[in-house]
This record gives C-alpha cells, structure tokens and sequence, in this order.
C-alpha cells in the first residue's frame, strides 16, 4: 500500500515538476494563498486545536507544543512570510557567471531548479506554508511529511495552497502533503523514493534529523543540532554585551539559533559574572558555570560538566565557560560546537576578524544575537531550514539555495582539436 501510494505521489510530482511557470503566475498564487490563509483563520485554528490536543495526549513537550500552537499573530507572520517571498526575485533562469574563450566559444552557468523536494518535519506548522511557497517560487515539487502531531493543521494549509494553484491553473501537485500517519512512510521516503525525490530537507528535533542523515539514500540538506555560542571578549561593551546575550538567550529559547553556551573572557569574570549571572537568573533562566566563575560568584547557579558544553538545551537553562582569550573560544566552539551559528561580542576589529575567519559555523556573527539565524532575517523572505553541511548550501536555506545551475555552451561550429 505505502509503495503503490508513493509511486503515485512521486510521479504526480515529476509532473508537476516539469511545467514552467512564469514569475508573474508564481507571485499571483502566493498573494492568492496568503489572502486564502487569511480567509479561512477560523478554519485554520479549529484544526490546530485538534492537533493540540493530540499533543498534550501523547504528553509532547512544552517547547514543542508552543512550536505547533497558532494563533492570530502567528498567522499573521506566516502571511507577512509568503508576501516576502512573493517580492522576492526568482531565483531561476538567472546568469550567474559568463566569460567568452579564446577559441569563440561563449559559457554561460545558468541557474536551474533542484527538481522534487522532499520535507520530512515536526511540530512547526508555518514550514508547511515556507516550504510550499518557496519551493513553488523556485520552480521546484515538493512532497511534504509533517508529523503526526500537527496532522490537522499541515493538512489544511496544504490543501489551501494546491487550491491557489488550481485557482490559477496549474498543476496542484507542485506541493502534495503525505496523508498518511504511518512510521514507515518515512523510511519509505529515505529509502525507496531515489527515483523520484531529488533531495531530502529534515526539520525537527535531533533524533529525526540523525535518523534521516544516516538512512537516507537521498542527498541531505539540513542540521542535527543547533548548539549556539556567544564569546564575551575583555574589550566588549559590556552593557551590549548584557543586552546581546539575554535576547540570544531568551527571546525564544525553543528555536536552533537560541545561545545554549557562553563564553566569558577570563578578564571580565571579576567585573561582569554577577551582573551577567544574576540578569539571567532574574529572567527564569537556569545558569551553569564553570569552577573559576563560581569562585567569584555563584548566585544561584549550578557546577557545570562536560556534558553541558555538549547540550542544546531548548529551554531556559545556559552555560557559562571562561576561556582565556578568543583562541581558545574558538577551540572551544569548534570542538563542542555543531557548525551552527556562534557570535563574539568585541570592540576589537582584529580579535572580530580572527573569530569571524577561524570558528567552522555556517554562521559567524559580530556584535550581535545569534537569533539572527533565520532565512526571514536574513532577507530571504524565508527558510526550509539551516543548513551546517560543508559543502553548500550553507547557512539558512532560502529562495537562492534552492536552485543548482548549470552550464550553457554556445558555439559557431567549433571542434575540438
């Protein structure tokens, strides 16, 4: 039943896939769907509370259910999302390099959609809209698994966007949702779909993505954790630095970008540890120090091990680690880190570059939150997620990473000799 069922699916999509839409159409079917979601908010929340329920039966946790809940506000992002990547470019068919050879021949790199796009997810109702909208915008398939979770919600607003699509005549299976609960659909789709799926993106907590990157035939876009670093260097503003870390922090401690470790220059421990520990502490947050920070203030924090320099808590816990220098914050995060996204707050340009050149993250950052690591700030409208692979994309995976290119040769009867 599961391979008859994907067999229809992925070939519904390779069909989809190999019409071209022009940009003009594209854009009509994202401020369509946006003032479809904006429409049917009724709709859209009375199905979210059934996924709600659900969740709290099967006794998810609560960052996770704060991550699936809706509301009015969050609509509301979710349609200034799409109206984002409707303003946006479209990232194919564009020149990104030319040069003409000796003997006249003339190249061309041309970028070229990816093909069909697998998404396997948890709990985050608005990738349902990202993911479609930007895979659509980049003239790629989508075939979207949400978890079981948020079944109801990821349902209907597929379904709101196949109806865009039919609206303006074109094939509504650019996005098709997986209308199955089943386990095995996943491995089903990680395995036995190469011949359809061109590349699979994993968005969910650690042991989805680590399932998906180590039994998956399908080359894989995507991040296991988000272990978030910011260094505190003895030249730093320290009233910046305060503000930078408690917002790193505590803005949203449930999302990959939040900071789960900082790291404190061993120079400033006597001057700005208490201030530090104790803002923290006053915010709820749970804080873990190191022996030489306790030394000279504790408040109400707890001995950190080893084991918290390699946790991605998600929730209102910190560690804090003093190091002597940016050297050894650098080895510190390129040992314990995960390639995510680590930022150094400093005056010094020199220090800022060292850290900025040296640390292995798909995002290095200077003077600022590591909440910045998200594709909506970064300009791109929105992301399918972040991206720690070395080889690219890197970084937030947005409307430009979601092309490959190729290489146009135009000749006036040339042979090779």
């Amino acid at each position: 039943m599961i391979k008859r069922y994907f067999e229809i699916i992925g070939r519904k999509s390779k069909k989809a896939f190999e019409n071209k839409v022009k940009n003009e159409l594209k854009n009509k079917v994202l401020n369509h769907y946006a003032h479809s979601i904006q429409k049917n908010e009724k709709s859209i929340l009375s199905q979210n509370k059934k996924d709600i329920s659900y969740a709290k039966k099967i006794g998810l946790k609560d960052n996770f259910i704060s991550r699936l809940e809706l509301d009015t506000k969050k609509l509301r992002a979710i349609i200034s999302s799409i109206n984002s990547i409707s303003k946006l470019k479209d990232p194919t068919d564009r020149i990104l390099e030319q040069w003409k050879r000796p003997n006249g021949l003339k190249i061309k790199k041309v970028s070229v959609p990816i093909g069909v796009i697998g998404v396997i997810y948890e709990s985050r109702p608005n990738v349902t809209s990202d993911v479609s909208c930007l895979c659509f915008k980049s003239g790629n398939s989508v075939i979207l698994k949400g978890g079981s979770e948020a079944y109801f919600t990821n349902k209907i607003l597929s379904n709101l966007f196949r109806r865009s699509l039919k609206f303006h005549k074109i094939d509504p299976n650019f996005v098709q949702f997986v209308d199955m609960r089943s386990r095995k659909v996943v491995d089903h789709m990680l395995s036995k779909m190469t011949k359809y799926i061109d590349i699979i993106i994993p968005r969910g907590g650690k042991s989805l993505v680590k399932k998906v990157q180590d039994t998956s035939k399908l080359p894989v876009i995507g991040h296991l954790e988000g272990l978030c670093h910011t260094y505190i260097d003895s030249s730093a503003n320290l009233k910046m630095a305060l503000k930078v870390v408690l917002n790193a922090k505590l803005r949203n401690t449930a999302i990959c970008g939040a900071t789960e470790t900082i790291l404190l220059n061993d120079k400033l421990i006597k001057k700005f540890s208490k201030l530090l520990i104790t803002k923290l502490e006053n915010n709820g947050c749970v804080v873990y120090t190191d022996n030489k920070i306790r030394k000279v203030y504790k408040g109400n924090s707890f001995l950190a091990s080893e084991k918290d320099w390699m946790t991605e808590y998600l929730t209102s816990k910190i560690s804090i680690k003093s190091v002597k220098n940016v050297i050894e914050a650098i080895n510190h995060i390129n040992k314990y880190g995960t390639q995510h996204t680590d930022a150094i707050i400093c005056k010094n340009k020199k220090t800022s570059k060292i850290f900025l050149k040296n640390v292995k993250s798909s995002i290095a950052m200077h003077n600022t939150s590591t909440q910045f690591a998200d594709g909506g700030e970064f300009g791109f409208g929105a992301e399918v997620g972040i991206s720690t692979n070395n080889l690219p994309p890197r970084g937030p995976v947005g409307l430009g990473q979601l092309v490959s290119y190729k290489y146009e040769v135009i000749g006036s009867g040339q042979i090779r000799r």
